[in-house]
């Protein structure tokens, strides 16, 4: 069967898309490999944090500074702001709480206790609006004995560094115990799977009221609500004094809850998600891409009238590299990359790496090029594009859902 389009990628960008477009009444199928990098986010979305190295207060004012050839530059300012609200009014119809503002980045508190620009958090995880006007002065921090995904030292410090007074306490329930006769179950994941129940939760906020002390607010791991927040919210409840989650090492529960919470939405608005499959080539006929071929379906190639490249950076495997180029190994469009290796990297981790910035070069449609020429049908979203440089600019996940609705909305308007 013919779709309205086909996205090859399900993690964020191809998620975002892929709603965008059911909304509007498309029969819009998704190509998901496997797991997303979703795994890896801790409950923020970054818009912009850094421009030359300096943090953004204001990310939608920050864009006129950028290159012509980053991705928010070929949506066009104007456009950008009206697509951040209908993000947040994509997650809320999903079913995820978020706040914060386009115009004014508020602070995340990463695992190791630093603080970074953030344009949307969940409303259940700490946020700081201003680093001079903290939300607490006195924070408790939980500590779940045998779990070792959160470094709670490295985080206290960051914490007190920020300017809050810290007590560290280490607590533990008969649930918790029981897990922690099997070292592989004192993960995140398999804690939110645990503590779900009424009780268990009550015995958890029985420890934190005994021992919270003095302390302003609460503050422990993200190990509640693999598929929503409702966990959190019973636990809250509970407890006597404001309850904040801080995100954890990989794998993250609120990443992988926001995943969840998006499928669902996509599928109840009528999407089909290929879960475990990959795209592998596609079949041009001019300017135009006219199906994919995938593994698992490879006698049935995915025909439709429009396509979308969500396969994000290396790390998704959406770009690859050998010893003589970078390129793009499902389609073959064309890359922005140095011709020569020796440029692609720098010595020293810390240093500003090349490659970071390279990706599928498009026109300002995002459409794909292909020898130089725009495929017509063909665009491409998220860190799969070329122009900016997501870990120096903290924009990951902003270029992610903002290109993904621009793409959409450039595939609804098209004649």
């Amino acid at each position: 069967m013919k779709m309205d389009t086909v996205i090859i990628g399900g993690g964020l960008s191809g998620l975002a898309c892929g709603i965008s477009l059911a909304k509007r009444g498309k029969r819009v199928t998704i190509v998901a490999s496997g797991q997303s990098t979703m795994l890896f986010n801790g409950g923020s979305m970054e818009m912009l944090g850094y421009v030359d190295g300096k943090a953004v207060e204001n990310p939608l004012g920050a864009i006129a500074s950028l290159p012509e050839s980053h991705p928010y530059r070929k949506i066009g300012a104007d456009r950008i702001a009206s697509i951040a609200e209908r993000v947040k009014l994509l997650f809320s119809d999903s079913g995820i709480e978020m706040t914060g503002s386009a115009n004014a980045n508020h602070w995340r508190i990463t695992p190791m206790g630093v603080a970074k620009p953030a344009w949307l958090t969940l409303s259940d995880h700490l946020r700081i609006d201003n680093l001079n006007q903290l939300p607490a002065k006195r924070l408790a921090l939980m500590c779940i004995r045998g779990y070792f995904d959160q470094p709670n030292a490295m985080l206290a410090k960051g914490l007190r560094d920020l300017g809050f007074e810290v007590d560290m306490i280490e607590f533990t329930t008969d649930d918790i115990t029981a897990l922690r006769r099997s070292p592989s179950e004192m993960r995140a994941t398999s804690l939110a799977k645990h503590l779900v129940s009424n009780n268990a939760l009550q015995r958890v906020a029985d420890q934190f009221n005994n021992l919270a002390g003095d302390a302003d607010m609460v503050l422990m791991p993200s190990v509640f609500g693999q598929s929503d927040s409702s966990d959190f919210q019973l636990l809250q409840s509970k407890v006597n004094k404001p309850l904040r989650l801080v995100a954890t090492l990989p794998p993250s529960v609120a990443g992988m809850r926001m995943m969840t919470q998006l499928r669902h939405y996509f599928k109840m608005l009528g999407g089909t998600y290929l879960t475990g499959d990959t795209a592998v080539s596609g079949t041009f006929d001019g300017d135009r891409l006219t199906s994919v071929t995938t593994a698992k379906l490879a006698d049935m190639p995915l025909k439709a009238d429009d396509f979308v490249l969500a396969t994000g950076s290396f790390v998704s495997r959406g770009l690859k590299a050998d010893f003589e180029r970078v390129y793009e190994p499902v389609l073959g469009v064309d890359v922005d990359a140095d011709a020569d290796p020796e440029k692609w990297t720098r010595f020293g981790v810390l240093e500003p790496q090349a490659y970071f910035g390279y990706g599928v070069a498009t026109d300002s449609q995002l459409r794909c090029l292909k020898q130089g020429k725009p495929i017509q049908n063909l665009r491409a979203i998220g860190s799969v594009l070329s122009g900016h440089d997501a870990v120096k600019m903290g924009d990951g996940t902003g270029v992610s859902l903002l290109t993904a609705i621009a793409a959409a909305d450039h595939i609804r308007e098209k004649k």
